[in-house]
């Protein structure tokens, strides 16, 4: 059982930023490749970016100029900067493990408001 704890969302005006972090209780956590998705209130679950493993990384087209993944292998924690924060990027944010069945975890929430 692989546990993803996320940490750092919270209220942010437009224009903001925030860094969010997941930490992942698997010790070889180096070798799998990890993503950050999110759901907007009414919306679908969609990918805002993946890390591979070797630190290759693939971002939604929407928010690749803004948001920046990455990963610290020593202290299993995978992390999204996210910069120039709009309105509509709103929504509960998911770490994500491909791993077997799949991990996700328990979500924060990210509120982009004036």
């Amino acid at each position: 059982q692989v546990q993803l704890v996320e940490s750092g969302g919270g209220l942010v005006q437009p224009g903001g930023s925030l860094r969010l972090s997941c930490e992942a209780s698997l010790s070889i956590f180096g070798i799998y490749t990890m993503g950050w998705y999110r759901q907007a209130p009414g919306k679908q679950r969609e990918l805002v970016a993946t890390i591979g493993s070797g630190g290759n990384t693939n971002y939604a087209e929407s928010m690749k100029e803004r948001f920046t993944i990455s990963r610290d292998n020593f202290k299993n924690t995978v992390y999204l900067q996210m910069n120039s924060l709009k309105p509509e990027d709103t929504a509960v944010y998911y770490c994500y493990m491909p791993l077997g069945p799949g991990y996700w975890g328990q979500g924060t929430q990210v509120t982009v408001s004036s």
